[in-house]
């Protein structure tokens, strides 16, 4: 149900600077347009993690996303690129790297805008619950495309895992920021949100979301586990967070008032 296709990229088209990521727009051999996230930039392959498990959970729970892939980037790909910034970040980049499909004619979302309370209230429970710190008034990472609101880059989510250390206590925090959220605001269903969260994620879904994430990506300097261990951890932080998510739904509440 949750597979990801695997691509490999055939054209660098540009870079999009928005972000301290520098990812790009590239064409694979599918002839599909991906926005590209690269795991030789600032947070390597913790970044691609985030991206992967909260794209995945965003999915499951109906919200729209535009489809994730798995990318390989050949080692000669960047050898032609003038820019020495970006032709290291390719060359640091060579092997499996995530992209998500590419929304033509998109807009990025106006906080002006009406949206759905439900809809709303599904995706700040959505970031509460990931620990997404970036979905604000000032970088909604929220796109209109065809009258329909999407949701992208969930990279800034998890941020437990830059510490590696207490994933209990981190899957129990309220998670503070949500006070920042661009849609908070409208997010007058939270309790609705909650309940519908938990007909839809389960142990089965985060297992199988867990046991997506490449192998390659988790081989880190900074922590002693192996790539099953580290997979078990981010499992039982989803597992105990969404059994504790009294806490951060309270947090959003208070926020709201």
């Amino acid at each position: 149900m949750l597979d990801l296709r695997t691509v490999t990229v055939m054209r660098y088209i540009l870079p999009l600077r928005e972000g301290g990521s520098l990812p790009a727009l590239a064409e694979a051999d599918d002839d599909f347009k991906y926005v590209l996230k690269f795991r030789g930039a600032g947070h390597g392959v913790k970044m691609l993690i985030s991206e992967l498990l909260g794209g995945k959970i965003t999915e499951v729970l109906g919200l729209k996303i535009p489809e994730l892939a798995f990318v390989n980037l050949d080692v000669d790909f960047g050898r032609t690129e003038a820019d020495e910034e970006i032709q290291d970040l390719l060359k640091f980049s060579e092997g499996l790297n995530l992209g998500l499909h590419y929304l033509s004619g998109s807009i990025a979302y106006d906080p002006s805008v009406k949206v759905d309370p439900l809809l709303a209230s599904k995706i700040v429970w959505l970031d509460a619950f990931i620990t997404n710190i970036d979905r604000t008034f000032r970088n909604t990472n929220l796109l209109m495309w065809h009258k329909e609101l999407w949701v992208i880059d969930n990279g800034a989510s998890f941020y437990f895992h830059h510490s590696w250390q207490n994933f209990d206590t981190a899957a129990k925090t309220p998670f503070k920021y949500v006070k920042d959220h661009v849609l908070l605001p409208q997010a007058t269903k939270l309790d609705e949100a909650d309940k519908f969260a938990k007909e839809v994620l389960n142990d089965a879904v985060f297992r199988e979301i867990v046991n997506l994430i490449p192998e390659d990506w988790l081989h880190w300097d900074d922590a002693d586990e192996t790539p099953e261990e580290i997979r078990d951890i981010y499992f039982n932080f989803l597992k105990t967070r969404l059994e504790n998510s009294e806490i951060f739904l309270n947090e959003a509440k208070n926020a709201r008032g």
